[in-house]
């Protein structure tokens, strides 16, 4: 399988959306974690581009990932690039890193629902041991900016009166729930930063994802856009939990990684920030509907019960305010949720994970370049 063209051309719209902020990453040294995520594949892939056509001294990257849902994509070319260090790690577990760190990104986390109720206490690790051990790097090390990936799920279920929710709002959310150890773990990692940055001058920058999708979401990721996509594809109906009637909002990848960009290169120190799109709010039968309108197939949706495994407690509703990202950062989201599962769906058709062929290709299952001891 060879790189990804939709997400060549995604990269690209970041490596634009960013220009401004891009030249701070010359020659600079970046650590971060969850490298062989999500969204740590998308950074990667970002940093490869800018060092191949826009930085005039290339920034090296440390990627760190302990891969327990975390793999290799070949729809993403920077495997094997000299300037990106892959290696296996655990963040709960002091990183014995030796050379200057300018950057720090940590997004090393569970965020499916499924899995941080399979991994519990690796979820409650990860946020809270993790971010601490990483702070303290940074503590050693002075960097010129943290990034710590928090979650729109610090917010709860939200009241109506405060929707947009802004990144004032103290959240409802309980500390015993089916969703804590997700929730209030993020809660506490993002007050740990808080001291840090207050205490030892640490330039911490908090973002607060609200539900972004994209080309590279695994077919059994567990989340909304690729349970729905999968079904889709496989002329199956789409599962709508209980009446459909919660709502969500969606960032594109594209989108969203540049916010991310943004804050940990122009935000301000201590700062908290919501990332998302406030403009297409939907419940979730709408959302099902719009993702059949793409089938070649006949398909449809249908309400179901949530099934055993899903944690209670869902919100209701959620769609973030996004006016604090676009006066400070200059954020401002382009991709319609239209145009961002046309993008997905159409990467999702060339993956045989997604339409009944083999799940892992023989090129994503590579080892790690090194190994960091704890």
């Amino acid at each position: 399988m060879t790189p990804s063209p939709i997400i060549r051309e995604d990269i690209q719209a970041i490596a634009s959306s960013i220009a401004r902020e891009a030249p701070l990453l010359d020659e600079k040294t970046i650590l971060i974690t969850g490298g062989a995520g999500f969204l740590g594949k998308y950074f990667l892939a970002v940093f490869h581009h800018l060092n191949r056509h826009v930085l005039s001294r290339p920034c090296r990257v440390i990627s760190v990932d302990n891969y327990i849902t975390g793999d290799r994509d070949p729809s993403f070319e920077f495997y094997g690039n000299e300037h990106i260090l892959d290696v296996w790690a655990d963040v709960c577990h002091p990183l014995p890193v030796r050379e200057r760190v300018d950057y720090i990104i940590h997004a090393a986390g569970l965020a499916s629902p499924v899995y941080y109720q399979q991994f519990p206490l690796e979820t409650i690790d990860s946020a809270v041991v993790g971010t601490k051990n990483l702070l303290e790097l940074a503590r050693r090390n002075p960097v010129k900016g943290f990034l710590f990936f928090s979650s729109s799920e610090i917010y709860g279920d939200p009241d109506p009166s405060v929707i947009p929710i802004p990144e004032t709002y103290c959240g409802n959310v309980s500390s015993i729930g089916p969703r804590a150890c997700y929730d209030e773990s993020k809660r506490l990692a993002e007050t740990i930063c808080t001291i840090y940055h207050q205490r030892y001058d640490i330039p911490t920058k908090i973002v607060r994802p609200f539900n972004v999708f994209g080309p590279g979401m695994k077919h059994n990721d567990r989340r909304v856009v690729p349970m729905f996509v999968f079904k889709m594809l496989n002329g199956e109906s789409l599962p709508v939990h209980g009446d459909g009637h919660q709502t969500r909002t969606f960032c594109y990848i594209s989108d969203a990684i540049a916010g991310f960009l943004k804050a940990l290169l122009r935000g301000s120190p201590g700062g908290v920030y919501n990332i998302g799109n406030s403009e297409n709010e939907m419940p979730m039968r709408d959302l099902a509907a719009l993702v059949t309108s793409f089938a070649n197939r006949k398909t449809g949706f249908a309400c179901v019960p949530y099934p055993p495994t899903y944690p209670g407690g869902e919100p209701q509703r959620r769609c973030p305010d996004i006016a604090k990202a676009r006066a400070e950062l200059g954020y401002e989201p382009q991709v319609s949720v239209h145009e961002g599962l046309e993008r997905t769906i159409a990467w999702c058709r060339c993956q045989p994970s997604y339409t009944g062929g083999e799940a892992a290709p023989a090129a994503a299952r590579k080892e790690p370049q090194a190994i960091l001891a704890t």
